[in-house]
């Protein structure tokens, strides 16, 4: 068997839904044994659609390559079994809210204790201290509070947002790599620590220009949504061709390049658009040049063959499975096919982390509920066939179960 980045390292997982369970299945994909914890029902995404047979794809693709084992940690004898895991583990991850771990008896000072070299990662949506810390979020919440939904949508228009997971599979990338600088860390000597991940911080630090354009301009400039054009800067932005879509950044260079094309040499010349900055003044009156342009070719795919001829950053606006079909996916692989016991194949995304030494992502599969209760029990923890038919018994541990 072909050794991985992160064998030998040992992922105790009592994550939920996505941010956490996301973290621990980039951990599992690069070779660390990641056991997950559930309750005796399972976790809140094995109903979560698409289903078949009572299991879920979701579930599925955000739980691969994990040991599952469902323990009621509410128990005294369900934390004993977490603590005896811990005490063998390099890194716990869990994304309850703020104060869960703790009326279980697993936060970070109690396991500090049972593993001093530990390194524990708690993902919430506003940290673990602060006024707001106490209170439940979902991904929405946090781009609420971070001033991501604000800016999504028309200008003099209500916010919108988009059916994408983005604030918390961003959280679970940058908790992934927190994971593993800590690990650094601690292979040169650094011992355990603890780590603070929160999903509205990890939003807010994508603002690359509008908290500093805020407080360097004394609060002159406030970014607002401005609807499918940069309020900055033109040409960029989302242009109609026919009956789609294009995206076309007309900046730098392609600036002139994009006015050659278009026919509106005249623009060139034009003072007032000299710079970037006046460009970004003038930005309706380019718009409206580059769209009538657009009304004239024959559709977005000519548009987009003309533009990246002349090498100007465009793309057509795309659909799901005009992605999943596209020529680049299929030769980069970005669509992966994992199989399941319930489903067969399942069509995910591919991890976007690659390797040289480590070309192709693992083939591997999600566990149903307690899957590996036996496993884990038996040849990590020493219990006798009898102990955990007793835990059955007694609802400390659950039965097998899709």
């Amino acid at each position: 068997m072909t050794k991985k980045m992160l064998d030998d390292f040992t992922v105790v997982d009592f994550t939920h839904v996505l941010a956490g369970p996301h973290c621990t299945k980039m951990l599992a994909e690069h070779g660390a044994e990641v056991i997950k914890i559930e309750p005796t029902g399972g976790e809140m995404i094995r109903v979560f659609p698409s289903l078949r047979e009572g299991r879920s794809a979701h579930f599925v693709q955000h739980n691969i390559g994990k040991k599952t084992v469902a323990i009621d940690i509410t128990t005294a004898e369900g934390q004993k079994i977490c603590h005896e895991l811990v005490k063998q583990a390099d890194v716990v991850v869990e994304n309850f809210a703020p104060g869960v771990m703790k009326k279980h008896n697993l936060d970070w000072e109690a396991l500090k204790q049972l593993n001093p070299d530990l390194v524990m990662c708690s993902i919430s949506c506003f940290g673990q201290t602060g006024p707001l810390s106490h209170l439940p979020g979902f991904d929405y919440i946090g781009q609420a509070y971070a001033g991501i939904i604000d800016l999504t949508g028309e200008r003099g228009r209500p916010p919108v947002f988009g059916e994408y997971a983005f604030g918390d599979l961003s959280t679970s990338t940058h908790a992934y790599a927190a994971i593993l600088t800590a690990l650094i860390h601690r292979m040169k000597g650094g011992g355990g620590q603890y780590l603070d991940i929160s999903l509205m911080e990890v939003l807010f630090s994508y603002h690359e220009m509008n908290v500093q354009l805020y407080d360097t301009t004394e609060g002159e400039f406030v970014c607002e949504r401005s609807g499918p054009f940069h309020p900055l800067f033109a040409p960029v932005g989302i242009y109609p061709c026919k009956d789609r879509y294009i995206f076309i950044i007309g900046l730098n260079h392609s600036w002139d390049s994009l006015m050659k094309i278009i026919g509106r040499e005249d623009m060139l010349s034009d003072p007032r658009l000299a710079d970037v900055n006046g460009r970004g003044k003038h930005a309706d009156e380019i718009n409206a040049a580059i769209e009538a342009w657009l009304g004239t070719v024959e559709d977005v795919n000519a548009a987009v063959a003309t533009l990246q001829e002349k090498r100007i950053p465009c793309a057509p606006i795309l659909t799901i499975p005009e992605v999943m079909e596209l020529e680049h996916t299929k030769a980069r692989g970005i669509v992966r096919t994992v199989s399941d016991p319930v489903f067969g194949e399942i069509k995910i995304p591919r991890t976007p982390l690659r390797f040289s030494e480590f070309p192709e992502p693992p083939d591997l599969q999600a566990g149903t509920l307690g899957e590996y209760n036996h496993e884990i029990l038996s040849q990590r923890l020493g219990y006798t066939e009898q102990q955990i038919t007793d835990l059955e018994s007694d609802g400390i541990i659950a039965e097998k179960n899709i």
